[in-house]
């Protein structure tokens, strides 16, 4: 396993992490979550992102459930909010960051998080409120960074620009061949800024994997087939043009003596900004496969027969066409 810094914080993620949304906590029973997790450490995976809305909470319960007895500094631990908890529990108000990662740290049984992140982007609460109250949590040594997921860009500028309080060191946008928006704009932004690319669904929800096949049924233990995984299964996605096109991917792994998902994530970590792919698993060995992705270089050939196989099926989808530059 490679790491790379995360921005200009001095903690070094390792370049494939482990997630648990719409798994830990809720599709996956515990059993096999903690074999998932000991095998994310015997691979050498010291980053661990969760949120308090996964499962609602219950994903960070079990975390602090397997995480403990477990040295503490041998991981780093990473959580979110924003999203609604209850009713009138949401958002990145002042009220709710201390009321949220109070209980965000009692669920993890832990005394801090190495990565506070705001999970969206709160329209209804100054930004200045956001950010003190967020400096307040690094202060207080309940977080050691802030990061943020889902930013625009002119967003993370705003925030940038506000005097007297922590800086972001993390972003966390969706991002993989299917999705390539954050290019344009984020990726720039935070680079210049010290702000470290953590990307979620690099897989697109299993799709670069190439085990969904067009015209057939999901396979019985995938996300795609389970009633709460697969809740939030993007349409553009489920196309059997996309599925289709995916598979044309199929011989440039094969040349490069890789599988679809490993090309898939050796893509998103061609970039220096990125510093760590986030994965899912509900079983070990799917990670002792996205492990192999680490360290592995594309070469320009691929990199642009990929870009060849995928640019009719990008330009349908907004926000994904390859760069020109």
């Amino acid at each position: 396993m490679r790491y790379r810094q995360l921005g200009s914080s001095d903690l070094h993620v390792s370049e494939i992490s482990l997630g648990s949304w719409l798994t830990y906590g809720l599709g996956v029973d515990d059993s096999s979550a903690r074999a998932c997790l000991d095998r994310a450490f015997e691979l050498g995976i010291n980053f661990i992102d969760t949120a308090n809305i996964y499962a609602k909470g219950s994903a960070e319960a079990f975390l602090g459930r397997a995480l403990k007895g477990r040295d503490r500094s041998s991981y780093i631990l990473a959580t979110k909010l924003y999203f609604a908890m209850t009713d009138s529990d949401r958002g990145l108000s002042a009220a709710q960051i201390y009321k949220q990662i109070d209980a965000s740290l009692e669920r993890l049984q832990t005394d801090y998080v190495d990565l506070y992140q705001c999970h969206r982007y709160d329209k209804h609460t100054p930004l200045e409120e956001t950010m003190h109250a967020l400096s307040d949590v690094v202060r207080q040594g309940k977080a050691r960074y802030i990061g943020f997921s889902e930013w625009k860009a002119e967003q993370i500028a705003a925030a940038l620009a506000i005097p007297g309080v922590e800086k972001f060191v993390s972003s966390q946008p969706q991002y993989s061949t299917l999705w390539r928006e954050p290019e344009e704009e984020v990726f720039p932004l935070c680079a210049a800024n010290g702000i470290g690319q953590i990307v979620w669904s690099p897989l697109a929800q299993g799709v670069l994997t190439g085990k969904y096949l067009p015209g057939q049924p999901p396979p019985a233990d995938s996300r795609a087939a389970h009633p709460e995984m697969s809740e939030y299964w993007r349409d553009y996605l489920r196309s059997d043009a996309a599925l289709t096109t995916v598979q044309d991917l199929r011989p440039i792994a094969a040349r490069l003596d890789l599988t679809m998902g490993q090309l898939a994530l050796a893509w998103v970590l061609r970039l220096p900004e990125v510093s760590s792919a986030i994965v899912g698993a509900s079983r070990p060995e799917q990670l002792d496969e996205n492990a192999g992705a680490s360290g592995v270089i594309l070469p320009q050939d691929a990199l642009d027969d990929i870009d060849g196989v995928l640019a009719p099926l990008l330009a349908t989808i907004k926000g994904t066409q390859p760069l020109t530059n």
